[in-house]
């Protein structure tokens, strides 16, 4: 296969640090140089795998060979082939591509020394030295990006880990593989290789992160959408094991499908492109060429509406995450686990499938998911005047994930183990989209004023807003408690909106119905 040119040209220039002064570190590979301005070191595109390509694509990841001299870390590493969203999503999502095959990478932001208290000394050789006093290290937060496990990079100026650093905390962002790269189900291939590529990613973070002054001992690993998906399926993977002492839970589905219905998307790729559904005849196939053809086999399709997708297959070591979870595997982490009011809208709104939403599809949804009358009654008793699209995202937000959160910290309260449930209520005038999927990531990173954050909010997301919430994860990265009542039996959440305040059992009628 044709290696993929390095070239960075695709990315924007925003989101290249080209004024920074020069600063080297060590890791296992070899010698990183990496840039320093505004308080902050930064070091991207640092591999943390062999490139997944040629003899080792679709295989597990392997150690990187390593590197002669110095390695330029200024600019971002290659992104995992995909393809941008479309559908009227790319009016709100961006896409970003840098090419290259080194594309399990991460990129990291650290205070600089002198900047935050307690920090390390680069000392240009070999990683950093404790600072006389023996002050500690730095916690670390490990970003894993959403995408529907098809889309997304660390690149993208959404991830700018530069508001954690100036707080204190080294913040690295992943890539993973994607699509039929990362999740396909080959005969002759493991499952979940993303998934093992975020487990390998967070096994040199707790070995390296030293180098960039993060302390080993003080690891959250944080994620949305499909990256909470993943930190979920890592933290019930036996490989995972010990990886993370505390974890973030944004938007993310809990679950993972039986082989056969997660390979269902590799066998219409297969047959669209008439080949074998096996590891051998993907690997003969251009990875642009795969992209394209998992567009055409997924055309018209949304989480929420139904349809082909990428999933987490169960097997191989694998157990379905809400299950290994809900039984006690990760008890004795805490974990901070909320979601977006209004989730589904964001598939709605832009796309103007609301409007489109009819009877029948209504009918179909609650014959589906055993939808009974009496709960259609309560829903629509809360939503007078709502139409069939709006009842529809609202039925679709609660099933795929705010009765799982729920379960989920039921089950972990019924153990002991420290659960924070949120919400994220605050609802953006653009385009409809109200407390839309994504709609929190501004505010997680306080970067409002960001393109991509405009994107979403339309700028009117209210300063205090991000400052709570920034604050909140923060916290808990460096302290293991966001500030308000952990989950008990009144059920608080915190919420976060123009007002954010803890709320005991929101909606709890609704909830309740499921029961």
């Amino acid at each position: 296969m044709a290696s993929r040119p390095d070239d960075a040209s695709a990315l924007r220039s925003d989101t290249i640090d080209e004024s920074g002064e020069a600063v080297i570190t060590r890791v296992g590979g070899g010698m990183l140089r990496g840039s320093r301005s505004g308080g902050i070191v930064r070091f991207l595109g640092v591999p943390y795998a062999a490139a997944p390509f040629g003899p080792l694509r679709f295989a597990a990841p392997a150690p990187h060979p390593g590197w002669s001299g110095e390695r330029d870390a200024t600019r971002p590493g290659a992104t995992a082939p995909q393809a941008p969203y479309g559908g009227g999503l790319e009016r709100v999502l961006p896409s970003v591509e840098v090419a290259g095959d080194e594309i399990l990478n991460v990129n990291v932001w650290a205070p600089e020394p002198g900047q935050a208290d307690p920090t390390p000394e680069f000392d240009g050789v070999g990683g950093p030295q404790a600072p006389a006093g023996g002050r500690a290290l730095q916690p670390v937060l490990v970003w894993v990006h959403g995408g529907a496990l098809s889309r997304g990079a660390n690149a993208l100026d959404s991830y700018d880990g530069s508001s954690f650093a100036r707080d204190g905390v080294v913040f690295v962002a992943i890539n993973y593989r994607l699509g039929s790269e990362g999740f396909s189900v080959l005969e002759g291939a493991p499952l979940n290789l993303g998934l093992l590529d975020v487990i390998a990613a967070l096994r040199w973070v707790r070995r390296e992160i030293g180098a960039f002054g993060g302390d080993p001992g003080q690891i959250t690993v944080a994620g949305q959408s499909a990256g909470a998906s993943l930190i979920a399926a890592a933290l019930a993977h036996p490989d995972g094991k010990g990886l993370a002492d505390r974890a973030i839970l944004q938007s993310g589905p809990l679950a993972a499908r039986p082989r056969e219905r997660a390979g269902r998307i590799t066998r219409l790729i297969a047959k669209d492109l008439g080949i074998a559904a096996d590891r051998d005849a993907f690997a003969s196939v251009a990875p642009d060429e795969l992209v394209a053809a998992q567009l055409r086999v997924t055309a018209g399709t949304t989480p929420v509406t139904g349809g082909p997708g990428f999933a987490l297959a169960v097997g191989e070591g694998l157990a379905d995450p809400e299950d290994v979870l809900g039984a006690g595997a990760a008890d004795a982490i805490p974990v901070l686990i909320g979601s977006t009011r209004e989730e589904a809208r964001l598939w709605l709104e832009p796309t103007g499938l609301t409007a489109r939403i009819s009877a029948l599809h209504l009918a179909a949804a609650r014959l589906s998911f055993k939808i009974r009358g009496a709960t259609m009654r309560v829903y629509r008793r809360n939503r007078p005047g709502a139409s069939r699209g709006e009842l529809f995202g609202a039925l679709a937000t609660d099933l795929l994930l705010r009765l799982p959160i729920n379960r989920f910290a039921d089950a972990r309260l019924g153990r002991g183990a420290a659960t924070w449930v949120y919400e994220f209520g605050w609802s953006s005038p653009r385009l409809g989209l109200g407390a839309a999927h994504c709609m929190e990531l501004p505010a997680v990173f306080d970067r409002l004023d960001a393109a991509d954050a405009l994107a979403l909010t339309g700028g009117a997301a209210p300063e205090s807003l991000a400052g709570e919430m920034h604050g909140a994860w923060v916290a808990f990265a460096t302290q293991g408690d966001p500030g308000w009542e952990r989950w008990t039996a009144e059920r608080p959440v915190r919420t976060f909106d123009a007002q954010t305040r803890t709320v005991l059992a929101p909606r709890e009628d609704e909830r309740a119905c499921w029961d």
